[in-house]
């Protein structure tokens, strides 16, 4: 079964107590048992509900995995993978990270012993060179937040077999329609379903999927003693919106071809952080590993100067300056002040994010109306 039809069908049948073909919202807390263990397979809300359990199934079935779970974020999501680490584990990370899953591990779990690494992942050697016997876990972003980076999921699994460690790749950027990581070899595959797969801005949900039933075990036993699961009314809107995952997708790269090849030649423009270029760093291994080379994109003007990139963000018609990414409409955002405000300053600046850094989510709008706006904006 292709993309477009796992999309629509896999893990979802009509409802067999009415036929309806849209998988109804069970707003439901409890299930009535017949006796003591005696049940349809649901026993409390926390634990199960008919809705997650089909949007779980359909989410891993994009993934081309055998087990999902679904959370009340990314974060949430991402919290449950490192409750699986004990105090004395070490954790790779790339130095080009979500500024959210940076200020969860370096404020929150490294005061329970776990060490965290972050290096440019962009060179495997560095990968090697902060590996040890007591690396438990690689966690890698690709593309990455916000520089666009690129990271060879293939050659980080081969060294984090040597040592033992799994792999978790966030796969948000690219969504399943583009990369698959657990075809590649990783252990995990982790989104924010808020971004690309919900697709249209209205819900926050975050999902974990893998092959391994071991771990699967480990965090759906996380998932239901800590309790950071999504609604039904959100698994629903989710459900929903992967039906139109592809075609979107379709949208958004198509879209961002046009804006990164505008910006690039843009007299005012100095950088432009793309992996469809073929001067992008790892391009090629963006051609081997993605399907497309996406939405996200990040540029600094010329003269790199954070006044005029405030006065060009402060100008936009069309991109709505605000948080978050991967909706039909289009986003600006300017990661140092906000998606990334929890990393320190010279830390973002040794990884080339400079504060006049601006990142746009390229939405499915007409592509001659978002580069318009872009020129007015830039002028």
């Amino acid at each position: 079964m292709k993309f477009a039809t796992k999309a629509l069908h896999a893990g979802i049948q009509p409802d067999p107590s009415t036929g309806a073909i849209m998988t109804p919202i069970f707003q439901t807390s409890t299930y009535v048992q017949e006796a003591p263990n005696d049940h349809k397979g649901y026993e409390y809300a926390r634990t199960q509900n008919p809705t997650r359990s089909v949007l779980e199934a359909n989410l891993v079935a994009l993934e081309n995995g055998k087990f999902g779970r679904c959370f009340a974020s990314g974060m949430s999501a991402t919290e449950t993978v490192i409750k699986m680490l004990r105090p004395g584990d070490e954790v790779v990370s790339t130095n080009d990270l979500y500024g959210g899953a940076y200020r969860l591990f370096t404020k929150i779990f490294a005061d329970f012993g776990i060490k965290f690494t972050f290096v440019d992942m962009k060179d495997l050697t560095n990968i090697e060179a902060a590996m040890t016997d007591k690396t438990k876990l690689l966690w890698l972003e690709t593309p990455t937040n916000p520089m666009i980076n690129i990271i060879d999921i293939e050659g980080a699994v081969g060294i984090a077999k040597k040592y033992g460690a799994k792999v978790l790749v966030d796969n948000t950027f690219a969504s399943p329609y583009l990369q698959n990581p657990l075809d590649l070899g990783a252990d995990i595959v982790m989104h924010s379903i808020t971004k690309f797969i919900g697709g249209h801005s209205d819900v926050i949900m975050g999902f974990l999927g893998t092959n391994d039933p071991d771990l699967d075990e480990q965090i759906a036993f996380i998932q239901n003693s800590s309790g950071a699961v999504p609604s039904p009314n959100d698994c629903f809107l989710v459900l929903r919106g992967i039906k139109t995952l592809h075609i979107r997708m379709e949208r958004h790269c198509e879209n961002g071809v046009k804006v990164a090849n505008y910006l690039k030649n843009h007299s005012r423009v100095d950088k432009v952080y793309w992996p469809g270029f073929e001067d992008h760093t790892n391009h090629e291994v963006a051609k081997s590993q993605m399907r497309g080379f996406g939405g996200m994109l990040s540029f600094v003007l010329v003269g790199d100067d954070m006044g005029d990139a405030y006065r060009v963000m402060e100008k936009f018609k069309i991109f709505s300056l605000a948080e978050s990414l991967g909706g039909v409409e289009s986003l600006v955002g300017h990661p140092a002040s906000m998606t990334h405000a929890a990393i320190p300053r010279e830390e973002r600046m040794a990884n080339g994010l400079s504060d006049s850094l601006i990142r746009l989510s390229v939405g499915i709008e007409d592509a001659d109306d978002l580069i318009a706006d872009l020129e007015q904006a830039i002028g």
